[in-house]
């Protein structure tokens, strides 16, 4: 990765991007406008994702304990919203209030408490699960390496929780922690290099200009470099991995760097990321990771659990709880990429997931609010103030001037690279892996 120098160093790590995109069709200024000026007080109305995220926040305190999740009906744009057992003011509220309202038989609590029991009874390397507003249950997701009797274990329990509560189905490829990603960023570790990518720039809580990335690669390598072979640019703060989350914040080590806002999607262009944003099923979000690109797709779930294999415990599983589940591709090298919105939402950094660009699959990602609020970082431009401008940003040696819609560019990423975090060569992607 290239970068161009001036006054005060300015680091061109743009907010995980590399050349050319995949994906880039999509992304229209306008695609999303909200509609509904002329909705009448009990019609639905139509909302682009982000206020359709944002409603649904509000109807989830106007309805309590009645409100069993949401999800965004992208074809007509609307917010529909679940309801268990909900009395009829509060669903004429938000009925008012321009949502969908379908009542369901599944409250959270309840869906909550089959998830605890997937947890206590199921917790097996290769397993995910997910609530699904879209069907009121959870998803249970098995990669290809659950067999036998561990097969026979998640069935079980899947069917002991009936079948209006869970359902369960297999992937063809394995859970695995992508090592890799958006602009690149390398370690070298014993045993080879280390490969990741950055996800969003942001301000540490101590005004330092920092970035963040996936948890798992801030717990392989302590400092980090914008070249395989370039002496270390940052210092890993914080890192979560695994539990509660999977996000690092590593802070640039000279505190002159200029960290811009914005993702790098290649070809000249940029988009420029103006707020967190929590994640809303079925909205569309893009992906961007220096291995595999641009790649777009849907929300499928939120708040899931997956069992990754443990990378130091031949034996053991590697349980992250709190990710966005979605059926965007990524590949190795594509951890801690970008994902994010079309009007410039931050929404999550690259977990991991199983399968590949080419035949697709599951990928989860750390949501960025939640990496936010756990380490005191903001978004927004870090270090010597310079605004989140394009022209002086760099991928691939190429200058970059100015913003451009990420979807509208036209043509497939190519693998960059095939870091592998153990030196031992390329991963397949056959399994439920991390990204780094």
């Amino acid at each position: 990765m290239s970068h161009k120098r001036i006054p005060k160093r300015k680091a061109v790590i743009a907010v995980g991007g590399v050349a050319a995109l995949g994906a880039a069709a999509l992304l229209l200024p306008n695609a999303n406008a909200s509609q509904d000026d002329a909705a009448g007080d009990a019609t639905p109305r139509t909302f682009k994702a982000t206020d359709a995220s944002d409603l649904a926040t509000r109807l989830q305190g106007l309805l309590g304990e009645t409100f069993a999740g949401s999800y965004y009906d992208s074809g007509r744009q609307q917010l529909v919203v679940n309801v268990a057992d909900g009395d009829d003011n509060a669903i004429a509220q938000a009925e008012k209030a321009g949502a969908v309202v379908r009542q369901v038989a599944n409250s959270i609590a309840e869906l909550k408490s089959a998830a605890q029991t997937l947890r206590t009874k199921a917790t097996i390397p290769g397993t995910s699960w997910a609530v699904d507003p879209r069907t009121n249950k959870i998803l249970v997701t098995a990669d290809s390496t659950v067999t036998g009797t561990n097969w026979d274990k998640v069935e079980s329990t899947v069917r002991s929780l009936g079948s209006g509560t869970a359902t369960v189905k297999k992937s063809a490829g394995t859970f695995k922690t992508f090592v890799s990603g958006g602009d690149a960023i390398f370690s070298q570790v014993q045993g080879g290099t280390v490969r990741c990518s950055l996800g969003f720039n942001v301000t540490a809580s101590d005004g330092s200009p920092a970035f963040l990335t996936a948890g798992h690669c801030g717990v392989a390598a302590k400092q980090w470099s914008d070249s395989e072979t370039g002496q270390p640019i940052a210092t890993v703060d914080q890192a979560t991995f695994p539990g509660e989350g999977d996000f690092s914040l590593v802070k640039y080590d000279d505190p002159a760097t200029q960290a811009p806002s914005e993702v790098n999607v290649g070809n000249g262009q940029t988009v420029q990321i103006t707020q967190a944003a929590d994640a809303t099923v079925g909205e569309t979000v893009f992906r961007m990771g220096s291995t595999t690109g641009l790649h777009d797709g849907t929300v499928t779930g939120l708040d899931a659990t997956v069992n990754f294999q443990s990378e130091t415990d031949p034996g053991g599983v590697d349980t992250v709880t709190g990710l966005i589940q979605t059926d965007v591709c990524a590949e190795p090298g594509d951890s801690g990429g970008s994902l994010f919105t079309q009007d410039g939402g931050a929404v999550g950094l690259t977990s991991g997931g199983s399968g590949d660009c080419t035949n697709g699959g599951e990928t989860f990602f750390q949501p960025v609010t939640t990496a936010l609020q756990a380490t005191g970082a903001t978004l927004g431009d870090a270090g010597a103030g310079t605004g989140a401008g394009g022209g002086d940003q760099q991928a691939g040696g190429e200058g970059v001037g100015g913003t451009a819609d990420p979807s509208a560019t036209g043509g497939e990423q190519s693998g960059t690279g095939t870091g592998d975090p153990s030196g031992t060569g390329a991963d397949d992607g056959s399994s439920l892996t991390q990204t780094r």
